[in-house]
């Protein structure tokens, strides 16, 4: 079995912290039903998918990673600083996620099982 890139795993991890914080953060306004609430919520939660299954090397997280970064990149383009900001970590993550070591780890875990 291969061993994961620290960048991965840096990576994932912060995706489970930011999809866990989020949604405690946001928690609130759920129970408050606020209209997009549950919006909000459903993408702190797929951080947190994201973040678990990158650390056991499936494909598709990385996939998803790729598109949920992108997703707040196109959310964020009425402001500038969020926009800036969210944009150095689309093309980080892309960096991170596309890097031959990553693509290594990957291909590798396909086949096999992995826990965290």
């Amino acid at each position: 079995m291969r061993h994961r890139p620290i960048t991965v795993t840096l990576l994932a991890c912060l995706y489970l912290v930011v999809g866990l914080l989020g949604f405690a953060a946001h928690f609130h306004g759920l129970l408050m039903r606020q209209p997009d609430a549950v919006w909000v919520e459903l993408t702190e939660f797929l951080a947190v998918v994201i973040g678990i299954f990158l650390l056991r090397g499936h494909d598709w997280a990385r996939w998803l990673a790729v598109v949920w970064i992108a997703f707040h990149v196109a959310i964020s383009l009425h402001e500038p600083g969020k926009l800036l900001v969210h944009s150095i970590f689309f093309i980080l993550f892309i960096w991170i996620l596309f890097a031959p070591a990553a693509r290594r780890w990957f291909d590798s875990a396909a086949g096999e099982p992995h826990l965290l």
